[in-house]
C-alpha cells in the first residue's frame, strides 16, 4: 500500500486532483490491493493476464462498465505513474481495454425552467445569496468544487469575468453574465467581505458542496420543477445553451475547461436532439402526425 500511498500523495499535491477523484482512485486501488494480496501477487509483480482477471473479476461480481472503465483508469494512472518513477519495468495495464459503456446523454434544463429556477425570491432567508449562487452557475458553467472554493478577488464584476482553477490545477477565466453580476453585487451589499473572504460562505470557511446539492434539491422543489435539479445539471444546461446559441464547440470546451474536445461533443447530441424536435414540428413532410382517423 505503501505505493498506492506515494501515488495518492503525488495527486493530491503536485496534480491538485479533486477530493472526490481522490476517494475514486483510492477505492479502486484499494479493491485492486485486496484482490492481490488474496491471490498472493505484489502490485509492483501483476502481469497483464493478473491484471486482466481482476476485471474479469469486478464484472462478475456485478460492477457496471462504467465503474470498470473507472477501476481501469485509476490502474493505468497508478502503474504509468509507477513505470516513471523507476518502480516497474512495464505496466500491465497499457494493453488493456475496459468494456464499452453505453453512452447515457445528461439531462438539462430548458431555457424556460433555468429561468425559472435561478429566479429566486430574494425577500426570504438566504434568497439574495441562493439567487447570486444560482445565476453565477448558471451564467458561467462553473464545476461544483469550482463555485465552492470561489473567493471574491477571483471575480471581476466590472469586467464580467470570474477566474476559477478547474481540473489538474488549470486556470481559465469565463465571462459572467449580466443578470449574475448584478446578483452578485446584491449579495455583497448585503454580506461585506474581504477580497479574500469567500464567495459564498458556510460555517467554517467555503460552503461544501454537499450544503450546495442539498440547498440546490430544495429550492428547485420550492421553484416547481419536476426534474432532479443537482448542481451538475447546471453545467449540463450552461453548455447545452450556449452550444445551440452559437454552435462554438470550441468555444464551449474552453468554457467549461474540458482538456479533451471529445468530452464536450457530448453536447453536439443534445443539440441534435432540439433541432430533430423543432424540425418534426416545423418540416410539414417531417412526420406525419396522426389524426381522429389514424388507427
Amino acid at each position: 500500500m505503501a505505493d498506492i500511498d506515494d501515488f495518492l500523495a503525488h495527486l493530491a499535491i503536485e496534480r491538485r486532483t479533486s477530493a472526490h477523484t481522490l476517494d475514486a482512485y483510492r477505492r479502486d486501488l484499494a479493491a485492486l490491493s485486496a484482490w492481490a494480496d488474496t491471490h498472493g501477487i505484489a502490485l509492483i509483480a501483476l502481469h497483464t493476464e493478473q491484471l486482466r482477471a481482476f476485471i474479469a473479476d469486478e464484472h462478475r461480481r456485478g460492477l457496471s462498465p462504467k465503474s470498470l472503465q473507472r477501476r481501469l483508469s485509476a490502474c493505468r494512472s497508478f502503474y504509468r505513474w509507477l513505470l516513471r518513477h523507476g518502480r516497474i519495468a512495464a505496466s500491465p495495464a497499457a494493453a488493456i481495454r475496459a468494456p464499452k459503456a453505453p453512452r447515457k446523454l445528461p439531462q438539462v434544463l430548458d431555457v424556460d425552467e433555468a429561468a425559472r429556477l435561478v429566479e429566486v425570491p430574494t425577500d426570504v432567508p438566504l434568497g439574495v445569496r441562493d439567487r447570486a449562487l444560482l445565476e453565477l452557475f448558471y451564467s458561467s458553467g462553473l464545476r461544483l468544487s469550482e463555485l465552492c472554493a470561489l473567493r471574491w478577488h477571483d471575480l471581476q464584476l466590472d469586467d464580467g469575468l470570474v477566474t476559477v482553477l478547474g481540473k489538474g490545477g488549470k486556470q481559465r477565466r469565463v465571462p459572467v453574465g449580466s443578470h449574475a453580476r448584478a446578483a452578485l453585487a446584491a449579495w455583497r451589499e448585503e454580506r461585506p467581505a474581504s477580497m479574500d473572504a469567500p464567495v459564498f460562505p458556510g460555517r467554517n470557511g467555503p460552503i461544501t458542496p454537499r450544503a450546495v446539492q442539498l440547498r440546490l434539491r430544495q429550492l428547485a422543489l420550492r421553484q416547481g420543477l419536476s426534474k432532479r435539479v443537482h448542481p451538475h445539471l447546471l453545467r449540463h444546461s450552461f453548455a447545452s445553451h450556449v452550444l445551440e446559441s452559437s454552435g462554438d464547440l470550441r468555444g464551449v470546451q474552453e468554457l467549461l475547461g474540458h482538456a479533451d474536445i471529445a468530452t464536450t461533443q457530448i453536447y453536439t447530441h443534445l443539440d441534435f436532439q432540439h433541432l430533430a424536435k423543432v424540425y418534426d414540428a416545423a418540416h410539414p413532410r417531417a412526420r406525419r402526425k396522426r389524426g381522429a382517423g389514424d388507427a
